[in-house]
C-alpha cells in the first residue's frame, strides 16, 4: 500500500513515541522503501529537531535530557540486550568478585550468570539483585550477592547516593559490567542520571577490568552524564560489529570488541 512521504514520517514519530527509539533496517521493510529513504526521512525530521540520528537509527529528542522509566525500557531492543546479555557471561570464571550497575542490559546479563563457582556479585540496581537471588537459590551459581546501600529511585530502581559510592571504595573488584545511555568517540561512556553516573565511576575505578554491554543504538549518542573515556573500557560486548567509522579511534586500539 502506497503511503505519502508525509505520512511516513508521521508514522516514524508515533513509532518514537511509542518506544523512544527506531531502526533504518525495520523502518525500510515496514515501508517497504529503500533503507536511503528512510536516512533522508531521518536527516529531515532531525532538522526540524523531532528526533535524534543515532548509528542505525533514531532516537526521540525527549530522550536526551532524560529516559524513561526501567519498566517502558525493558522491551526496547531486548532481543539484542540477550544476545549481549548471554555473551558477557561467558566473561565470568569462578572465584571472580564482580560489579553490575543499573540498566536493563544487565538485567539479561544477570540471567545467564549460572554454572560458576564461588563468585561474588555487587550491584546497585534492585531488578539485577532480584534476577541473582532467585538463580542462587535455585543453585545456578554458587556464591554471594551484594545489593549496595543507599538512596532508591522508585522508577528507575536503583540504589545511588554518597552511602552507595562509601562502600563501593571498600572493595577490590575484578570485574565491572557496566551499561551506557550513550557511547561516543568524543565524550566515551555516558548516561542520563548524576546519581547513578557517580556509581558507575567508582565502579570504574575500582575494578581492575571495565566490560561495557551496550547495544547498537547507543552509538554516537552522547547522553546527560560521563561515565569515563573509551580508553577505560578494555571490552565492549554489542550486539553489531565494530562501526566502520571507529577503525582509525586510536582510543580504541587496547580495547577488545566482542559481537554477541
Amino acid at each position: 500500500m502506497f503511503i505519502l512521504p508525509e505520512e511516513r514520517k508521521n508514522e516514524i514519530l508515533n513509532e518514537l513515541k511509542r518506544t523512544g527509539k527506531v531502526k533504518v533496517p525495520d523502518l525500510a521493510k515496514k515501508f517497504n522503501i529503500s533503507e536511503e529513504t528512510i536516512r533522508r526521512d531521518l536527516t529531515i525530521l532531525e532538522e526540524k529537531g523531532a528526533l535524534k540520528k543515532v548509528y542505525g537509527g533514531a532516537i526521540a529528542t525527549s530522550f536526551k535530557s532524560g529516559e524513561p522509566p526501567f519498566s517502558q525500557r525493558t522491551t526496547v531492543n531486548q532481543a539484542e540486550k540477550i544476545k549481549i546479555g548471554k555473551k558477557a557471561a561467558e566473561l565470568i570464571s569462578d572465584g571472580d568478585v564482580i560489579v553490575i550497575d543499573v540498566g536493563t542490559t544487565t538485567v539479561e546479563f544477570a540471567h545467564f550468570i549460572q554454572n560458576r563457582k564461588n563468585i561474588t556479585i555487587l550491584t546497585n540496581s534492585i531488578p539485577v539483585s532480584t534476577v541473582l537471588t532467585e538463580s542462587l537459590n535455585q543453585n545456578k551459581f554458587t556464591g554471594e550477592i551484594l545489593l549496595l546501600g543507599g538512596q532508591i529511585d522508585p522508577k528507575q530502581l536503583s540504589v545511588s547516593g554518597r552511602l552507595t559510592e562509601q562502600l563501593l571504595n571498600q572493595f577490590n573488584i575484578d570485574k565491572a559490567f557496566i551499561s551506557a545511555g550513550g557511547v561516543s568517540i568524543q565524550n566515551g561512556v555516558s548516561n542520563y542520571h548524576l546519581n547513578e553516573t557517580l556509581v558507575s565511576r567508582i565502579m570504574v575505578e575500582v575494578s581492575k577490568q571495565i566490560i561495557l554491554l551496550t547495544d547498537h543504538s547507543k552509538f554516537g549518542v552522547d547522553t546527560f552524564c560521563k561515565v569515563c573515556p573509551l580508553e577505560k573500557v578494555d571490552m565492549i560486548v554489542s550486539d553489531q560489529p565494530f562501526p566502520e567509522s571507529w577503525k582509525n579511534v586510536l582510543e580504541l586500539n587496547e580495547t577488545k570488541w566482542i559481537e554477541a
